[in-house]
């Protein structure tokens, strides 16, 4: 039986992530410090599939805690790390760069060191598509340049993969990078687009919206997401850097439209200026995803945010 550790894995995608690990056979402990960005009851709701499995453990703490990560692989001696805590969000990355830095940059380091010192097989770390900044070539693909992130998360990100490269040719560890390309689906941060539009069109009010409704995402359903990542799991690499998304794109004034459609309520639209950080299009060239690693993509948008919504009517009866 194999034994995983998964960073962050009481929050959006890690929890998802848990449960599939343990589905193929995993044992799997999750390390998670119920950072307060957003309501700590929401990532416990997040793991009542988990708590009692025999193969799953919570370790509760903080990725910057060199003591208890030396613990943690010591006790369980790890074959694959998954690594997806973080700060996360572009806009909050520019009022609090520091922070930020420390987490991301930091504990990223922290498990760095911890995967060379116990000779974990293979570590998986959760980059992002905000690495490509303003690029105006699309699709992004892996080997596009991405020298000029445009938040200070994004920097944190790719400082990320280029601290996993150096780890790799020093010491052979085997990294992969995963770009995520706009996660969406059940359990998504409620301050995250989808999320927080769905509420607000619910609740019958105004929804404040940046730009003029023409910028484009490629938003990737939580589950494809996860298929891609337990596929590059079990596959052979050294070091590679993956686009995962769905590699097709909405702009937001139809992916506003699509979940008024989904509520059966007419969006109320504030629309404002852009904000810093953010791009006028993210679009995801998924072709090494799909041929050196079986990632297959199969939700589109409106399927997925029909799944999105009528989860969220379930938490909201359910409160």
């Amino acid at each position: 039986m194999q034994t995983s550790l998964v960073t962050g894995g009481a929050g959006f995608i890690g929890s998802h992530l848990c449960e599939k690990l343990i589905q193929q056979g995993h044992k799997v402990v999750c390390i998670d410090n119920f950072d307060d960005f957003y309501d700590r009851s929401i990532k416990e709701r997040n793991l009542e599939n988990l708590n009692g499995q025999a193969h799953f453990t919570l370790a509760e703490g903080d990725i910057r805690d060199a003591d208890l990560l030396e613990q943690l692989f010591s006790a369980y001696q790890f074959d694959l790390v998954v690594h997806l805590a973080a700060k996360a969000g572009v806009r909050p990355s520019i009022m609090d760069p520091l922070q930020y830095q420390d987490v991301n940059i930091r504990g990223t380091q922290h498990i760095l060191d911890s995967v060379k010192k116990h000779g974990v097989a293979k570590l998986l770390f959760a980059s992002s598509s905000s690495v490509y900044g303003g690029n105006e070539k699309v699709p992004f693909a892996e080997p596009d340049e991405v020298n000029r992130p445009i938040s200070p998360y994004a920097a944190t990100k790719r400082a990320g993969e280029l601290m996993c490269y150096t780890y790799h040719h020093l010491y052979n560890i085997n990294v992969a990078c995963l770009r995520f390309f706009t996660v969406y689906g059940p359990r998504q941060r409620p301050e995250m687009a989808i999320h927080k539009f769905t509420r607000l069109i619910h609740n019958g009010l105004e929804l404040p919206a940046f730009g003029d409704g023409t910028s484009r995402r490629d938003y990737t359903y939580v589950d494809d997401i996860i298929q891609g990542i337990t596929s590059i799991a079990g596959s052979d690499f050294t070091y590679d850097i993956i686009n995962l998304g769905e590699s097709q794109t909405i702009a937001l004034k139809d992916l506003i439209a699509t979940i008024g459609k989904k509520l059966d309520r007419e969006p109320k639209i504030k629309w404002l200026p852009d904000q810093p950080g953010d791009v006028n299009i993210t679009y995801a060239d998924i072709s090494r995803a799909r041929n050196t690693y079986g990632y297959r993509p199969v939700t589109d948008v409106e399927t997925g945010i029909g799944n999105f919504v009528d989860w969220y009517h379930s938490m909201v009866e359910a409160l």
